[in-house]
Parts: structure tokens; C-alpha cells; sequence
């Protein structure tokens, strides 16, 4: 099948991989391999291209590396899929650049790489976190602790690796995201999950993992607003104006959650939803190019 285009996406220059205590994580990257770099990391069930747009915007001043996360993308699939390892992952590329880097992460991801800014803080020199600051409060006595059967059940099903089942066509998977995400287009789907799938001899499958989305926990989301006391790097925290499936937080809690950071910038892209850097990707490059030193 041709590759889908899609206005403003560009394709990667070159690609590279990291390595992260035996996973092999795959990165795209745009720009001059000889400027600043910029690690960009991506939300849950996202892969790298979802910077396919905002990423050249940004080229002419950086080298950006976008990853794939573990079990994402073409990154391996891995046996843990810990919030702490997502976090070493991205230290680990940030020690194999060899200087500085900006980092910048949307949803998941950037709740990720504001942790690793502040597990690494001499390797990072300003954050970006694309409305990645956590889910709302759990109902009042709602537990986050799963009973202990429930975890084994789902680490013994992690063994079996059951494959996702086939969707008959591109457009397909293309519904099904949508169907989560009704604000993004259909085009904008079709060029992102031409190349966060593969077409076998029965049709289309995900190429994540099946059960990514298990053992981020046990934690609960009022924990979050005191972890960011410990980042030393000057974060700009972006949201967008409208309700969206994941977000914005109502203002009152992220802006408890944000009083913890000690250098803050904010900025609120209007007309955006949750994928802030895919509906409006000049308006959130331009904030990040006024925040961001060279």
C-alpha cells in the first residue's frame, strides 16, 4: 500500500536506535545532527510520527529525536512496562547523546520525561509537557491498589503475548481510533496509523503491544503535583482550550498540580483538544520556540 500523505508531516531524515537495559528503542529524527538536541516523547498507544508535523517546525533550530516508547511503534516489545522503566528508557538516550538536551513529551510522555528531567537534571535543559500532568482525582474512596490475583492474572497473560486480532483495512483501525479520539481527522489517522500498524496475509494489526497498558501503578494521582518539587529544569506547560477525551484537568487542579514546579511558564492553545501538537502544530511550535533557549 502507498504511503498516505498528509499536509505539513515530513519525513524523517534519518532514524537511529538506543538501547535500554535490552530493549532496543527506535527513534526518528529531523535537523542537524550537530544542534541542540530535543527529545520529544510520545502519549500511551502513540508512536513517533505523531510528531511528523511538529517536529520539522521546530528542525530548523534543533535536532529532534522522536522515539518510539518501549512496545510502541518499532520499538521492541519488552516483559515490564513499569512507569520507572519508561522513565530509564529515556534517561538512557539521554546519557547516549552526550550533552543536554531539551525534552519534550505529550500526555503519558510528558509526564515521563518530567520525571526523567528530574532523575537526570544535569542532562536536561528545559521541559515541554504537552498536557501530560495525570488524570483527575479517583472518586472518593476508589482504591489504585488492584486486588494481588487480578496482577498476577495480567503478568501471566503478558506471557502468552495473545496477538491483536486483524481489522480487515487501513480504514479500519482508522475508525476504531477515531471512535477514542473524535477530534482528530480521518486523514491525519490514516497517514499516523499507516505507520503504527502493519498489513499481514489477514489484514491490519497494531504494532504495540497488547498489554502496554498494564503496571504503570500502584500510585494515586495526588502524588503527582509534589513530584514535580524535585525538577531543577524550567518547564513550559502546555494545554488546549477545549474538552477533550484526556483533557485539559479542570483548571483548579492542575493549577495545585503546577504550584510545584518551581520555573513555570504556561500557555493554552486555543481551539485545541487534548492532541494539542496535532490539531494546532504552527501554534504549539511557536510557543516552544519562545520558551526554548537555543
Amino acid at each position: 500500500m502507498v504511503e498516505p500523505n498528509y499536509p505539513g508531516a515530513v519525513a524523517p531524515e534519518r532514524e537511529r536506535t538506543f538501547e535500554s537495559v535490552g530493549v532496543r528503542l527506535h527513534a526518528l529524527e529531523w535537523g542537524d545532527p550537530a544542534a541542540t538536541p530535543m527529545v520529544m516523547c510520545h502519549g500511551m498507544w502513540d508512536h513517533a510520527r505523531s510528531f511528523a508535523v511538529l517536529a520539522p517546525l521546530l528542525a530548523e533550530r534543533f535536532c529532534v529525536i522522536a522515539l518510539d516508547a518501549r512496545g510502541h511503534g518499532d520499538s521492541t516489545w519488552a516483559a515490564a512496562y513499569t512507569w520507572p522503566a519508561d522513565v530509564h528508557d529515556i534517561v538512557c538516550v539521554l546519557r547516549a547523546l552526550g550533552r543536554p538536551a531539551h525534552l519534550v513529551g505529550h500526555s503519558k510522555g510528558g509526564g515521563q520525561a518530567t520525571d526523567a528531567a528530574s532523575v537526570a537534571p544535569d542532562r536536561v535543559r528545559q521541559v515541554v509537557n504537552i498536557d501530560g500532568f495525570g488524570p483527575p482525582p479517583f472518586p472518593i474512596g476508589e482504591s489504585p491498589l488492584p486486588p494481588m490475583r487480578d496482577f498476577l492474572d495480567a503478568r501471566r497473560r503478558m506471557t502468552q503475548r495473545n496477538a491483536w486480532r486483524p481489522y480487515a483495512s487501513l480504514d479500519a483501525l482508522v475508525e476504531r481510533r477515531r471512535h477514542q479520539n473524535p477530534r482528530l481527522s480521518r486523514e491525519w489517522l490514516r497517514y499516523f496509523i499507516f505507520h503504527g500498524a502493519h498489513e499481514g496475509h489477514d489484514g491490519w494489526r497494531w504494532k504495540h503491544d497488547p498489554h502496554m497498558g498494564h503496571g504503570f501503578g500502584p500510585w494515586r494521582p495526588e502524588w503527582i503535583g509534589p513530584g514535580y518539587a524535585a525538577l531543577r529544569a524550567p518547564m513550559l506547560a502546555i494545554v488546549g482550550s477545549e474538552n477533550d477525551t484526556w483533557g485539559p484537568l479542570p483548571e483548579a487542579v492542575l493549577a495545585e498540580r503546577l504550584a510545584h514546579v518551581k520555573r513555570l511558564e504556561r500557555c493554552t492553545i486555543a481551539g485545541a483538544g487534548h492532541f494539542v501538537h496535532n490539531e494546532k502544530p504552527v501554534e504549539t511550535a511557536r510557543a516552544m520556540l519562545d520558551f526554548l533557549e537555543p
